[in-house]
């Protein structure tokens, strides 16, 4: 059991990388300093299992034996998509249907990360909800796991129901 320094503090950053794999990440401080170490534990007690490289994270953090670690995750801002770049799945949809689809609550039916693309089920709909990577990190996120809990927001696509964004089922307000 290591000695840890029982004060925190808020620190804004961006995350250097997260592997959920590994169960964990680094976050770099916006006031520089050693990586802040982001355990999955932490990321899901924010009620996500992921988190998208170079999204922008308000964490606690904790000075430890082993070095600084964050403790609790406030709020985590997708990474800025490129400026005027739409999915080529969504170039020929009106963008004004697509902000104005609602959240809809929906659980993770499977995630390829590595394929580059899911499908999650949104409550009472037969239909599955085709979830592109590119997607799920303008939304924040890195991957998902099987039974996941998300809200979505879907539209009509090219390749039928779409999700246009993810959100974790904890941290969406859904009306």
């Amino acid at each position: 059991m290591t000695h840890e320094d029982s004060e925190t503090r808020r620190v804004l950053g961006r995350v250097k990388w997260f592997d959920p794999v590994k169960g964990f990440g680094f976050v770099i401080s916006d006031e520089g300093g050693p990586d802040i170490l982001l355990h999955a534990n932490v990321l899901r007690n924010f009620g996500q299992s992921s988190v998208a490289d170079a999204a922008r994270i308000e964490v606690s953090v904790q000075s430890t034996e082993r070095g600084i670690q964050a403790t609790e995750v406030f709020r985590i801002e997708p990474p800025e998509a490129p400026a005027g770049v739409p999915l080529a799945d969504f170039e020929e949809i009106d963008p004004e249907i697509i902000r104005s689809a609602p959240l809809e609550p929906a659980r993770v039916k499977w995630f390829d990360k590595a394929k580059g693309f899911g499908f999650a089920n949104v409550f009472g709909r037969d239909q599955d909800v085709f979830i592109h990577i590119e997607v799920l990190r303008r939304s924040g996120l890195a991957d998902l796991q099987p039974g996941e809990a998300l809200a979505i927001r879907v539209i009509q696509g090219k390749r039928g129901q779409m999700a246009t964004e993810v959100c974790a089922w904890e941290t969406a307000v859904v009306h």
